[in-house]
């Protein structure tokens, strides 16, 4: 009579994920380039801002200095009469 074999053989195969990962990978990617853009256009916002608001402030003090100029050239002209 043969002898049974007594000894067994397990095979082990690698476990495969369904994608779930590489979903979550992909929308964590997307969320971060969708922060970096509203960041980035947030502060190109900002800058036109602060920008108006220079050129605003320059032209007030440009006006400023025309007043001040007319005003001792009036000053000028009746000191002369």
């Amino acid at each position: 009579m043969a002898e049974i074999p007594t000894h067994t053989v397990t095979v082990v195969e690698g476990r495969r994920g369904g994608g779930a990962g590489m979903v979550v990978a992909i929308a964590v990617l997307i969320a971060v380039i969708a922060g970096i853009y509203f960041f980035t256009q947030t502060t190109k916002s900002e800058a036109r801002k602060d920008n108006a608001v220079e050129n605003a402030a320059n032209s007030i003090g440009n006006a400023a200095n025309k007043a001040g100029d007319a005003a001792q050239d009036a000053a000028k002209n009746t000191g002369n009469q």
